[in-house]
């Protein structure tokens, strides 16, 4: 039950909410014999000790940005589902790397890979051991295949691209209202950095304008030959110029033209189709794992929250003797 809050499936949260107040009432209920047994028993102890840990590391307003940088390393997500296995020594975890071709000395592995880790809140040492802790072993449940597409994410980024990913899970987007979350210069370039990567797809036909016949009568109108040729082209769907341009075999110099006075005489008129992106499958794949990633933190942040402070005294179940000297 107490894994299960942290473990909740998100459409289970409000049953978590439930879950977690009702072991809030059992330990305010529950007198332990000695503190110790408290410390080191109740899986319920650790995890509201965990909970008030991770209040202040996830109230960094940057925190999901620094949560995505630290699994985008390979060798660190390496290290962690080491961690996640069993608990892991020092001299452990470097014998692994070395099986890997990765050698560095202990204070590198710490800095470069424990450290980031233990920071974000996924893992945490203990007796010289570094272990997994309950929002690390949730987190872990949801990695699925995010290794086999760090490859296509910058390591150390403000991880607009993450953004844009779960932006575009919902529907297609627009590029104006891709730029309604990301400015102008920065939403270009995730597209084209996400695109190079195969997870969204780009519009085949780059042409937004098309021109199309209005249901004005052309007799009604004195119009040269060619006019009339550019005029019959133009399909009832709707054409952008380059394409009517090879159709009734004219420069688009001269095709702009004759649409310019055709447009004059009320004959045609111009309608602006957006260009949308959409995700690729593999593109699906990563934005739903990155969704779930985000879901999950956002709920341990909000079961924070319900995190009582530690009382300034404790009942226990025989009072110790006082010793007076």
């Amino acid at each position: 039950m107490v894994i299960s809050v942290l473990s909740a499936k998100p459409q289970d949260s409000q049953e978590g909410f439930v879950n977690f107040k009702s072991l809030e009432n059992m330990c305010k209920t529950c007198m332990p014999i000695t503190p110790i047994q408290c410390i080191s028993l109740c899986r319920l102890y650790r995890l509201k000790n965990e909970l008030r840990s991770l209040q202040s590391i996830l109230n960094n307003p940057n925190y999901m940005t620094d949560f995505f940088n630290v699994l985008k390393n390979p060798t660190r997500l390496h290290v962690f589902q080491m961690i996640i296995s069993s608990r892991c020594t020092l001299a452990k975890i470097q014998q692994e790397l070395r099986s890997i071709n990765v050698k560095q000395s202990v204070n590198s592995i710490t800095e470069e890979y424990i450290q980031p880790l233990i920071t974000i809140g996924l893992i945490t040492e203990l007796t010289g051991k570094y272990t997994a802790t309950l929002f690390g072993s949730c987190i872990h449940d949801n990695l699925y295949s995010f290794g086999d597409f760090i490859q296509n994410l910058p390591q150390q980024s403000e991880c607009h691209e993450e953004t844009l990913i779960q932006l575009l899970l919902l529907e297609p987007k627009t590029c104006e209202e891709i730029r309604q979350v990301l400015s102008p210069t920065i939403a270009s370039r995730t597209i084209n950095r996400l695109a190079a990567a195969g997870l969204i797809n780009t519009p085949e036909n780059r042409n937004y304008v098309f021109f199309h016949r209005s249901k004005r009568d052309p007799a009604l109108e004195k119009l040269t030959e060619s006019e009339m040729k550019v005029y019959l082209s133009i399909p009832y769907e709707g054409i952008a110029a380059d394409k009517l341009s090879k159709l009734a075999g004219l420069s688009q110099r001269r095709i702009y033209a004759h649409l310019r006075h055709l447009r004059g005489k009320k004959l045609v008129f111009t309608k602006k189709i957006p260009l949308t992106y959409s995700l690729t499958s593999s593109g699906q794949k990563l934005a739903i794992v990155l969704q779930n990633l985000t879901q999950k933190v956002e709920e341990t942040w909000a079961f924070t929250d319900c995190i009582e402070q530690p009382q300034a005294t404790m009942t226990y179940l025989t009072t110790p003797p006082i010793i007076t000297t």
